[in-house]
């Protein structure tokens, strides 16, 4: 009986044994396409019931994947979240707190991708390196930034477009400019936007890189940052749409503010026409986007599947847009508009991914280089705050972070600084420059037009939210904390000293 016993669990373990090991075993090394336009609100989707927008390729993607509805840029504008993506580190560990940039000293993303032996390209906006020629681990650039003179993309035009003032030109005669809120249609041909230009530099790429390593592409796109300047028929579709009324926050002193804005641009009541035409040129840059991009992603999906390999896809943005929201416009702000961002990953079933999923865990650029090392096997270096978000996207964990501090130093204006944190549901502020704060529940009040900080039946949450930052920025450089107090009038520059 003893015998037979034994017998029946060996030849029970025998059976299991090559099914534990397949269990176990990770998929291989997916190919990695990071779609990246610039300036993007996270609202700006109409899966999520966008009353002008359509982003019929975008909501696919969410339905195929995840979508984070609290996605923050950890310090909103153009140099700094492009530092924090690329590092996996938050401005308080970086130093980069502003609209300044330094030399990235720590590993890069790009970097260990590729040494971990993927192939590493960028196409497109470049990512404000310091020095501009150091690729930070992309191994070819074909570069496309819409505002410089002489890349890649200057140069097709003044060729093909036989447009010989190059782009800043255009946009000079054309009567825009780069931080503004005027808008026009594209005035060339649709072939020659930028957008459509960086598609067809990402597509050539994936039709000449090698089957035999994995991809990690990144397609960097300027729209639908100023100049807004969609094709004519995205531009005439905006229009005609019916656009909605900026935030109007209660809060706000709106007699202060002139149709004409302020000395920055930042302040500005905008309204009538040019609130008009500044949507419609904005939800048509991000339509002409949803739209250029659908061949892009089949095509990438083809060529990991024909390679045997899987994909993944991830649609994220810098930061945000104000777009009149609250009196502002550009970014650098605290509010939904400009710090929120679309957060979107999704890919083929090997990697094990929910779909259909919508959560509202605080997540941030930082999260995406420590997922992506995971996933593809890299090294993983020493330092790096973001979370690997792969048990979140497998469903196989709930929460990402109690909550996220995000922050700007002084940039438009000395009084735009602001600390911030989310949970996910509500958001507290504090300016630095003179102690206002500020409380929002999003869940209940999403555009964040009522300012909760003075109402007393909400006192203790305001006063956890305080205690909670204040213990963040103890030991901060510029004296923001001593642990029991928030110091405001303190000195704060773009970037602080790093710590030894």
């Amino acid at each position: 009986m003893i015998l037979r016993t034994a017998l029946l669990l060996f030849i029970a373990l025998s059976f299991a044994k090559p099914y534990t090991l397949w269990a176990a075993e990770k998929p291989p090394r997916p190919d990695i396409l990071v779609i990246m336009p610039d300036q993007m609100r996270g609202d700006c989707l109409s899966i999520l019931g966008h009353s002008a927008i359509r982003t019929p390729h975008l909501d696919e993607l969410a339905r195929q994947g995840t979508l984070f509805r609290r996605a923050y840029s950890t310090v909103p504008s153009c140099i700094p979240a492009r530092h924090a993506l690329l590092t996996g580190l938050f401005p308080q560990t970086s130093g980069v707190v502003g609209y300044a940039a330094r030399p990235i000293t720590f590993p890069t993303m790009p970097q260990l991708l590729r040494d971990a032996g993927y192939s590493t390209v960028l196409v497109g906006r470049n990512m404000h390196q310091v020095p501009p020629t150091n690729p930070y681990g992309y191994e070819s650039r074909v570069t496309g930034s819409t505002y410089q003179d002489g890349d890649n993309y200057d140069t097709y035009l003044m060729k093909f477009a036989h447009h010989t003032g190059g782009i800043r030109n255009l946009v000079a005669e054309w009567g825009l400019s780069y931080n503004g809120w005027e808008a026009k249609p594209w005035p060339l041909a649709d072939e020659h936007h930028p957008t459509a230009w960086i598609v067809r530099q990402a597509r050539s790429v994936l039709a000449e890189s090698a089957a035999d390593k994995p991809l990690f592409l990144t397609a960097s796109f300027y729209a639908p940052h100023p100049p807004l300047f969609p094709p004519k028929q995205y531009y005439e579709h905006s229009s005609a749409a019916s656009l909605p009324q900026p935030a109007h926050g209660e809060w706000v002193d709106w007699k202060s503010l002139s149709p004409d804005g302020d000395r920055a641009g930042h302040r500005v009541l905008l309204q009538g026409e040019p609130l008009h035409a500044a949507q419609s040129g904005y939800f048509g840059m991000i339509e002409h986007l949803d739209n250029e991009i659908a061949p892009l992603v089949e095509q990438f999906k083809a060529r990991s599947n024909q390679a045997g390999r899987p994909w993944l896809i991830w649609f994220i943005s810098d930061h945000g847009e104000m777009l009149g929201d609250h009196g502002y416009f550009r970014k650098c702000e605290p509010f939904e508009g400009s710090a929120n961002i679309p957060f979107v990953v999704a890919g083929s079933p090997e990697l094990g991914f929910r779909t259909g999923q919508r959560l509202f865990q605080p997540v941030c650029l930082e999260d995406v280089m420590p997922t992506l090392l995971e996933l593809a096997g890299a090294a993983r270096p020493q330092t790096l705050d973001g979370v690997d978000l792969t048990p979140v996207l497998r469903g196989e964990k709930g929460t990402v972070r109690p909550w996220l501090h995000f922050e700007h130093a002084p940039c438009y204006g000395k009084e735009q600084a602001f600390h911030a944190i989310c949970d996910g549901r509500f958001k507290y502020i504090w300016r630095p420059t003179d102690g206002k704060e500020h409380l929002f529940d999003l869940e209940s009040d999403p555009s964040e037009e009522h300012d909760l900080s003075g109402d007393d039946s909400h006192r203790q949450t305001l006063e956890a939210w305080r205690a909670t930052l204040k213990e963040r920025l103890t030991g901060r450089p510029e004296g923001f904390s001593d642990g029991k107090h928030l110091i405001p009038g303190r000195p704060y520059k773009p970037l602080h000293a790093l710590r030894p």
